[in-house]
């Protein structure tokens, strides 16, 4: 797919360019970034060029990721968010995951939010997903608040979900559909009775 830029009242969601180097090696030395993330820890330089210059456009020209780098309108970086498993999105599932970091200086000001509705948005209305699916490390609560901020749904724990520095962890997992959002879907929702 060709990268596509999205935009929002206060926000630029754009594909990383070689200048974002240094701002990503930088946001991701934070210690909650690489405690709930599976960055490489310790983070280094080479890890954010690795990323930008080679891993995202990838996901971009392979269908496999879409990863949008977010700013502020004076081009401050807020954080990485994206679809990650973007390749279910051509398969009869529709489907792909929503994932994000956000640096500590732009935390609890509304910014992921804004940015993941931008995101989620254009997941349902361009590319007919049909479901959103959000994971993160049982423990991760403000993650959590953030996918329950979108409409996303718990549906549970799965055990032993995340690979994790030599360690396996469990995952909540939680899910979004274009009816959550008051939108029709390609294949009608059949619920459990």
């Amino acid at each position: 797919m060709r990268p596509v830029t999205l935009s929002t009242e206060r926000l630029l969601l754009r594909p990383f360019e070689p200048r974002d180097v240094p701002a990503v090696h930088a946001a991701c030395q934070d210690p909650d970034v690489l405690r709930w993330t599976t960055l490489p820890e310790p983070y280094e330089r080479r890890h954010a060029q690795e990323f930008v210059l080679s891993a995202a456009p990838a996901g971009w020209r392979e269908d496999t990721a879409y990863n949008f780098g977010v700013f502020t309108r004076d081009g401050a970086l807020v954080g990485s968010m994206g679809l990650v498993r973007a390749a279910q999105l051509r398969t009869p599932e529709r489907r792909a995951e929503l994932g994000y970091w956000t640096a500590r200086e732009q935390r609890r000001r509304g910014y992921t939010v804004e940015a993941a509705r931008a995101v989620i948005d254009w997941a349902f209305a361009e590319l007919g997903a049909e479901r959103l699916e959000w994971y993160a490390e049982a423990g991760n609560t403000a993650s959590r608040a953030v996918a329950l901020r979108l409409g996303f749904v718990m549906e549970g724990t799965l055990r032993a979900r995340i690979p994790f520095r030599g360690t396996r962890r469990d995952a909540w997992v939680a899910s979004l559909l274009p009816s959550d959002w008051g939108r029709p879907s390609g294949a009608p929702y059949l619920p459990a009775p």
